[in-house]
């Protein structure tokens, strides 16, 4: 079925998408026990209310004048629910629970957007392009993947709300596997293909624009992620006290903030507890650590290694021998439940060596899924960058010499953000995020 606006058909499955991803937004909330919402689980960041309204006013905001025509009937909540917060930047936020509306005032908001733009949405004919000349399906792109990246981002948010005031759900058990044997793999020098050709079919953000090839000497690459077990070494080892493994900025960090060990990870008595989303288990030896890139960084010197670059971690999760590049680590093959750990299937990680279908070319492992993977890549814009028209802020904002590039997926990440081109970034002291690494040496 294909709905037609002003002569362009767009396919009825990308409205489909967008209500999918409300599915799963609407979902993530549930989990919270409705007296919570107005708790602030990470410091950092808005409480959870904000977010109940952001999703909607995001999407009401990107489309009610530009493709629609419609008048806003409630600005001052566009504007009171248009922006979150940059983490670890700005001091921390001070508001009250009382200086929001009511969860009842904020839901009939919830409602009201959602119907407005549904019934454009059912058919009726639309502008072609917005003012500026974008079209819906890039406008419409957006608003699903704005959404299905906060799904994500939200679940570490409630990752970290007390286990008391969430909603339990069951998941499916974890995938068995054999011993994990940690090896470094030989990545051959050759070319890797960054970012997207502009007038491309395929959607993407202004950030992975333009498609250029960066040429990749030899080096070597982990197999598998750095897991919990290796990290434990790290920290017996001394690895939070040794001012050598890190930087200064890092060190004034840690020191500062009294960083001593991963945010997932809870001392009990002589033993480590890691932090589910519903429990608190025995530390999980071979599943991935998620740390912050400080973090990364100091696990890498200690281990006489250092973080890849963006091209690099392309290239041994896409490279073959010779010129050419897969649309996958496995090959052409679409994200599917037994190729890794993504798409929503699962809520926390799995062994590093689960998935032994969805190693690269290569060899090597969990290029996709199970937790993001830190770069040494500043992020920045690739040449020819355009910043969106319409939201001109969503990569420029952040070119700011103080945000690496994340690349690869979590359990949360949706499939279509897997795609190679995609970016991801944070700040180098953001320890929430369901981000590891794996390390390079030449």
């Amino acid at each position: 079925m294909l709905a037609t606006y002003d002569g362009i058909s767009i396919r009825h499955g990308l409205i489909e998408r967008l209500c999918e991803a409300r599915r799963q937004s609407d979902a993530l909330f549930s989990l919270v026990r409705a007296d919570y919402l107005y708790e602030r689980p990470i410091p950092e960041r808005h409480r959870i209310v904000f977010y109940v309204g952001h999703l909607e006013a995001f999407d009401w905001n990107l489309l009610h004048e530009n493709i629609f025509g419609l008048k806003s009937f409630h600005p001052e909540f566009d504007r009171l629910f248009a922006f979150g917060i940059d983490p670890v930047g700005g001091g921390l936020p001070s508001d009250r629970p009382s200086d929001w509306p009511s969860l009842d005032q904020v839901h009939d908001y919830v409602t009201k957007v959602r119907a407005a733009l549904d019934e454009k949405l059912a058919g009726e004919a639309l502008r072609s392009q917005t003012p500026d000349g974008s079209s819906i399906e890039t406008l419409l792109n957006v608003a699903v993947e704005h959404r299905l990246m906060h799904v994500e981002t939200l679940a570490y948010m409630l990752h970290q709300l007390a286990l008391d005031k969430k909603v339990r759900q069951r998941r499916p058990q974890n995938v068995d596997s054999g011993p994990v044997v940690h090896r470094m793999v030989e990545i051959p020098a050759g070319m890797a293909t960054l970012g997207l050709r502009r007038g491309s079919e395929d959607f993407g953000w202004d950030n992975e624009y333009e498609a250029h090839t960066v040429d990749v000497p030899a080096f070597a690459i982990d197999q598998y992620k750095v897991t919990n077990r290796q990290y434990l070494a790290f920290m017996v080892a001394g690895g939070y006290e040794v001012r050598s493994f890190w930087s200064d900025d890092d060190w004034n960090w840690r020191t500062g903030c009294g960083i001593t060990h991963p945010v997932f990870w809870k001392k009990a008595g002589d033993r480590w507890l890691y932090r589910t989303m519903f429990d608190e288990a025995p530390l999980p030896l071979d599943w991935p650590v998620y740390v912050s890139h400080a973090e990364a960084s100091a696990y890498a010197r200690w281990a006489g290694k250092s973080l890849p670059t963006e091209a690099e971690w392309h290239r041994a999760a896409y490279g073959v021998a010779g010129e050419r590049e897969r649309t996958y680590p496995w090959g052409s093959e679409p994200p599917n439940t037994a190729l890794g750990n993504f798409d929503f299937h699962r809520g926390d990680p799995t062994r590093v060596n689960a998935f032994p279908a969805g190693r690269s070319a290569f060899g090597v492992h969990d290029v996709l899924g199970n937790g993001w993977e830190w770069t040494s890549t500043v992020l920045a814009p690739f040449s020819g960058f355009e910043p969106f028209p319409f939201y001109r802020g969503y990569s420029a904002d952040f070119f700011d010499g103080k945000h690496f590039v994340m690349k690869g997926g979590s359990a949360r990440t949706a499939a279509c953000m897997l795609r190679p081109t995609f970016r991801n970034w944070f700040q180098a002291h953001y320890q929430y995020a369901y981000t590891g690494f794996r390390c390079v040496s030449h």
